[in-house]
């Protein structure tokens, strides 16, 4: 028994086999969890299930499924199905997601629905998908969408009293301020907090597909709900600030503890949801025997079929990516040899920003313009090389903090920006299709984008050093305009305290 696993290749070739798929995606996966440019939880989410998993399996083992047991080898297979796409079309993501197959194949194979203290594997795996980068493929995909949302939910709620509210897409006019819910308040983070909770919670309740379907129903209205009622909190706050004591409700703690408390409100009628499943009747506890049974299959896989199963998990592994949503071959963006008075010193991408612009047929170019900065990034794939400052920067060790939107000639997403040589920078970026369009997030320009594929975009991003005024900054940016040719939309509105 002591040379039992090496002496039968089958069992052994699987394994393998499994651990080739999954190093990959679980050295990409921890990458994300380390690289503060993802800003992730997912490292606690993946402890999370770790722990699950082996608190239910140290349980005892009741009646057992043979058919579950079956079907989780037949997942592990889907797992290499799964990593296939992933690796073909050059998308770590969905490599990463077959991580969360092999966690349902393992929650079968381990009977864990069939345990003294029972888990649903399936709900288990979903848990386990919280551990990828989601938010940000969400804040991408949807983030415009879910600003949409979360507007008109707070524009409904103000009408409610009785002073008078002009909704207009984001912005909202509400006793004499113009608000604007801006993207960081398109409440995705909070509603990603409560579908882990929904997931969390399915696990142990094992609730039915109609229970399920009207908890995530609950749950995804409940986040909508909760997210308008953090907009209408830090509305009101702005509008009777003085009423409140002078609390300025956009600073620190009091922006944090008004969406902690909104989003634990949130979660109440998930958890009322959770207190009214019935439990099943209890389930013999199963005989030594039949584990050993179990067990035996496992090891009863044939060499022939390890082997091949190995042999194919070798040749994904090797496929090159041949990515479906990759740009037209674009060269670098030639930028203006002099603006205003400045000449353009040209300069170096740095690794991380070919990695982020230029792959997959993205062009990029940077130049210094006397203190201030420029780069230029054109695409047709928004999706794979459009990326918010905050992103790449953060990677780079700089601390960035997102300050709102200015209202100028082409509206323009502002950071504050340190880097580890504690320089601060000022970091302004638009969005420009080649149709006219303007945007100030990548989530609204992917949503232009999505009706007009193929388009071709740029990300101007202008750097200025913190210590040179404002008005100086501002010339640099008309400045640029003009360089770039870019024709400026009608005047925008002077915006105020942006949420």
């Amino acid at each position: 028994m002591r040379f039992k696993f090496y002496s039968q290749p089958g069992p052994m070739s699987l394994i393998l086999g499994l651990v080739l798929l999954a190093i990959h995606p679980l050295i990409w996966l921890a990458g994300t969890w380390l690289d503060p440019a993802y800003d992730s939880y997912g490292l606690w989410v993946a402890v999370l299930t770790g722990m699950l998993l082996l608190w239910s399996t140290a349980s005892p083992l009741r009646t057992p499924g043979v058919s579950q047991r079956y079907n989780g080898f037949y997942l592990l297979a889907l797992t290499a199905i799964v990593r296939l796409l992933g690796q073909w079309l050059g998308i770590n993501t969905i490599g990463a997601a077959a991580l969360a197959v092999d966690i349902y194949a393992i929650g079968l194979l381990l009977g864990l629905d069939r345990r003294a203290r029972p888990l649903s594997p399936g709900w288990l795996a979903v848990l386990f998908m919280f551990a990828l980068p989601i938010e940000r493929i969400l804040q991408r995909g949807f983030g415009f969408l879910l600003q949409q949302i979360s507007a008109a939910g707070a524009c409904a709620a103000l009408q409610l009293g009785a002073a008078p509210v002009q909704c207009e897409g984001i912005q909202l006019q509400w006793q004499g301020q113009t608000l604007l819910v801006d993207l960081p308040c398109s409440g995705t983070r909070g509603l990603l907090l409560l579908l882990l909770l929904f997931a969390a919670v399915a696990a142990f309740t094992r609730p039915s597909f109609r229970r399920a379907c009207l908890g995530l129903l609950l749950t995804l209205a409940a986040a909508a709900v909760g997210n308008s009622l953090r907009i209408v909190a830090i509305a009101l706050g702005l509008v009777h600030r003085e009423t409140g004591g002078g609390v300025d409700v956009l600073a620190e703690p009091w922006h944090s503890a008004i969406g902690l408390i909104t989003l634990s409100l949130s979660a109440l009628p998930l958890l009322f949801w959770a207190r009214l499943r019935r439990a099943g009747p209890a389930m013999p506890l199963s005989l030594p025997g039949q584990a050993t049974a179990n067990a035996q299959r496992f090891w009863s896989v044939q060499p022939v079929t390890g082997l091949a199963f190995l042999s194919a998990c070798a040749v994904i592994v090797s496929l090159p990516a041949r990515p479906v949503d990759i740009a037209h071959s674009l060269p670098a963006p030639q930028l203006p040899d002099r603006i205003a008075a400045f000449i353009a010193q040209p300069g170096v991408l740095t690794s991380q920003e070919r990695e982020y612009f230029t792959r997959y047929g993205g062009g990029a170019a940077r130049a210094a313009y006397g203190p201030y900065g420029l780069l230029v990034v054109s695409t047709s794939a928004p999706l794979r090389h459009l990326h918010a400052p905050d992103e790449c920067l953060t990677g780079r060790g700089h601390a960035v903090r997102y300050l709102g939107q200015t209202g100028g000639p082409i509206p323009s997403a502002v950071y504050r920006s340190t880097d580890p040589q504690g320089r601060v920078w000022r970091v302004a970026v638009s969005y420009v299709s080649e149709r006219g369009e303007q945007a100030i997030h990548v989530a609204q320009a992917v949503w232009l984008w999505l009706q007009a594929p193929g388009t071709a975009w740029r990300m101007i991003e202008r750097i200025t050093p913190w210590e040179l005024p404002v008005d100086a900054a501002e010339a640099f940016d008309s400045a640029v305009w003009r360089a770039l040719d870019v024709a400026p939309p009608l005047p925008a509105l002077t915006l105020k305290p942006v949420l």
